[in-house]
Parts: structure tokens; C-alpha cells; sequence
């Protein structure tokens, strides 16, 4: 932390550039109510596994189901198909899995690709939102989420300005309100193990690729700190986001697992939904792909230049 801060002293950045420098619990205006969410989930969780330890295997097996469910959202639709354009899914299937995604607390799609694409136009510097080169190890896995202001949509997301994103801003509250209390329906078990113990794993599967993932030793400001953590699938439950080193050496493809040694359940299954017509213009390295011609959005650095699209 303290080698991050003398860099970026030396580099000439104000105190407002250098949020890291705040002090952890100081969230930004317009994050105030993600600040509130995460302590939320997290007390809850605590008190959910003093009382219930052992959930019993349904509540168990259900709270990973929705996990895992949540989870392909998340790498299908937000990250490979939204913010990189790399797949491009049927409206009504972008639909579902944006929904749990968002079920799984990963946000409005709009604003999570925003951000995911200014990480990559900007990866291992000190403008990098996430980076634990400079902020350190908690900063990039989860202060940034409250300490950063508003999503950069003006530079690093035009395209997703479109009604067909920024209508889900306003299911985002009634969204998190089920995914958090409906599951006491079931019992106060399932209350705790379906909704606030299972939103902070998912939570801190998607955080560790921002910190473990960008921790290659020896990497100095400004090289490509990315890397592949094999451990990091059981948590993302063999859905391929831990590959992020591949990721980041070809983050235009729609597969982060290149061979069969490196499980990517979310490709499997965007290869599934173009069997099914709910899936095209899959970019992944196979001659007939992208047979539309359309770009895929590699880097998020020609972010600017997409225009809205429904």
C-alpha cells in the first residue's frame, strides 16, 4: 500500500485521483447505498452462519444452485456478451440472465460493463479502478465498488445508454429487495443461506479477480498484472472467469478457458445457446466466427466511439 502511494505521488496525482488515500468506510455521494448494501449482506451473513452453520443439504444445494445460476448471468451477459461484445445474445436470453445476474448482486449491466471496460482501456495504471498495484490488495477487491463516484458511460459505455440497458436501473432495488428477503419464504435457514450468505460469495468470487487475479509478482505500474488462478474456479464454480490472464491477452474472445485442462462452463454454455438460435457472431478463434462482421469491443479504448443500440 505504501510502495502504491509513493508511485503515484511521484506521478504527479491529486488527493480526488488518488481515492485509495481515503479512508475505507468514506464512500462517494453516489455510492452511499452500495456502501450501505455490502455492509448489509455482510452482518447478515455473519449472524446466518452462527445460527446456521449447517443449513441441511436442500438449503445448501439451493443456495449454490442460485450461485451458480447468477454466476453465468454475470460472465455470459455482463461480461463477455455486454461489456465485450464478444457474443451477441437473443434480447430475451440477455434478459434472463441479466436478471440473475442482478439477482446475484452484480449490479445494473449497464454500469458494471462501463466499468469493466474502463479497467481494461486503462489495466495496471494508476486510472485503473480496480488495480491493486496502487491502491492495494482491499482496494481492488472491494473498496473501489464504493469509493470510485459514478460509472464512466459518457467514455467507456455510449453503447449501453440504450433503453434496452438503463431500464434496468430502475428494477435494480425491487431486484436486490427479492434476491435478500424472499428466500425466508423457506425459513430463516434459507433466509440467511439463499439470500446474505450467498450474495457475499458471490460477491467475493467476482472481487478475487480484480485482487488475486491482478497480483503476478515482480509486475511494476503499467505491465500486464493478470494472471490465471486455478483455485479461484471452485468458487466461480468452474465458470471460467478465474482464466484472467488468457482473458486479458484476448479479451474480444468469448472463451477464457482454452483448453480442456481449463474448465469455462460459460462458454459451454454460449455455445449451447447458438446451438439453440439464442446466440450469434460468437468471437472465440474458430474460422466461421463473428460471420456478421460486427466488432467486438477488445480493450474498452474505442469505447467512446460506439453509438446506443437497443
Amino acid at each position: 500500500m505504501a510502495i502504491a502511494n509513493t508511485t503515484a505521488r511521484a506521478q504527479g496525482f491529486s488527493p480526488v485521483e488518488r481515492p485509495w488515500e481515503q479512508p475505507w468506510y468514506a464512500a462517494s455521494g453516489t455510492d452511499i447505498g452500495v456502501f450501505g448494501w455490502i455492509m448489509l449482506i455482510h452482518a447478515t451473513a455473519l449472524v446466518g452462519l452462527v445460527m446456521y452453520p449447517i443449513p441441511g443439504w436442500p438449503v445448501f444445494l439451493g443456495a449454490l444452485a442460485l450461485a451458480f445460476i447468477g454466476g453465468l448471468g454475470t460472465t455470459v451477459a455482463y461480461h463477455r456478451a455486454i461489456a465485450h461484445r464478444s457474443v451477441t445474445l437473443n434480447p430475451w436470453a440477455r434478459g434472463v440472465l441479466t436478471f440473475v445476474a442482478m439477482f446475484n448482486g452484480s449490479g445494473a449491466p449497464a454500469s458494471w460493463a462501463s466499468r469493466h471496460r474502463q479497467h481494461h482501456a486503462q489495466a495496471d495504471t494508476a486510472d485503473d479502478v480496480s488495480s491493486p498495484i496502487f491502491g492495494g490488495f482491499w482496494w481492488a477487491h472491494l473498496r473501489w465498488l464504493w469509493q470510485t463516484g459514478p460509472s464512466p458511460m459518457d467514455h467507456y459505455g455510449r453503447d449501453l445508454k440504450a433503453p434496452s440497458y438503463i431500464v434496468w436501473r430502475y428494477f435494480q432495488i425491487p431486484i436486490l429487495t427479492l434476491s435478500y428477503l424472499g428466500p425466508l419464504y423457506f425459513g430463516f435457514a434459507a433466509f440467511f443461506w439463499l439470500g446474505a450468505i450467498r450474495l457475499c460469495f458471490a460477491l467475493h468470487a467476482q472481487c478475487f479477480v480484480n485482487s488475486v487475479c491482478h497480483t503476478e509478482p515482480g509486475i511494476v505500474p503499467g505491465e500486464d498484472s493478470s494472471r490465471n488462478v486455478r483455485w479461484l474456479g471452485l468458487m466461480h464454480l468452474m465458470q471460467g472467469e478465474n482464466w484472467h490472464r488468457n482473458h486479458h491477452s484476448r479479451p474480444g474472445w468469448a472463451r477464457l478457458g482454452w483448453n480442456w485442462r481449463q474448465p469455462d462452463i460459460g462458454y459451454l454454455t454460449i455455445l449451447a445457446l447458438e446451438k439453440l438460435g439464442l446466440a450469434y457472431d460468437v468471437r472465440d478463434g474458430r474460422p466461421h466466427a463473428n460471420p456478421s462482421g460486427r466488432d467486438s469491443l477488445d480493450t474498452g479504448r474505442d469505447a467512446d466511439a460506439l453509438e446506443p443500440a437497443a
